[in-house]
């Protein structure tokens, strides 16, 4: 977790995924991102899961991502 200005930003490489793949959910001040790769033949053949707890001054209804077009994931979480 990095501080930029006001705000708090997260982030992770996920190019291996395609953007369907990847799940980003937040619960009790923490940040979980996961991701799947499923082959054709329905097995897994790729796993990513990153889970970090952000600091006690964060807007939880702040929390936004994006993707960039080489796949690192950027979470941004506002300070109170």
């Amino acid at each position: 977790v990095r501080a930029r200005g006001d705000t708090y930003q997260v982030v992770a490489d996920v190019s291996q995924f395609e953007p369907p793949d990847i799940v980003v959910t937040t619960s009790n001040c923490h940040v979980t991102i996961q991701a799947e790769k499923v082959a054709e033949d329905g097995t897994v053949c790729d796993t990513f899961t990153h889970k970090c707890q952000l600091p006690e001054d964060t807007d939880p209804l702040s929390v936004s991502c994006s993707l960039t077009e080489t796949g690192t994931l950027v979470i941004t979480v506002r300070r109170r």
